[in-house]
């Protein structure tokens, strides 16, 4: 038993290090940095002025249309990464496959364009 306790000592170990390096640090800013709190440094909002509408008021669509476009545009870079790697393995049929779908994405691209979704009023 003492044997299965000995090998976790060193993971006690760094844990109260770990600990005590945190406490010191924490301790320090608080002693270094001057503690002068006023009006605006309490206030709930960083900007300086109290809310004027309810934040849960609904957004405008196109905040969603702009985050939705984001994530399929990033995730084609997501496959563009694995693919540039292992190109030279697939050969002529993954060189093909790419550029089908990279131009089913430009299509979508060109689509949303002109339907004028990456316009911002």
């Amino acid at each position: 038993m003492n044997a299965l306790l000995a090998e976790y000592l060193p993971i006690v170990i760094f844990l109260i290090i770990a600990a005590g390096m945190a406490i010191a640090v924490l301790a320090g800013s608080y002693l270094v940095a001057p503690q002068r709190p006023d009006a605006a440094k309490l206030s709930a909002y960083e900007c300086g002025f109290d809310a004027f509408e309810d934040a849960r008021r609904q957004f405008d669509v196109r905040f969603y249309l702009v985050a939705i476009l984001f994530i399929i545009f990033d995730l084609e870079v997501a496959f563009l990464f694995p693919w540039a790697i292992s190109l030279s393995k697939i050969g002529v049929f993954g060189l093909i496959s790419m550029l089908v779908f990279l131009g089913v994405l430009t299509v979508g691209f060109i689509y949303e364009w002109k339907k004028g979704a990456l316009e911002w009023e």
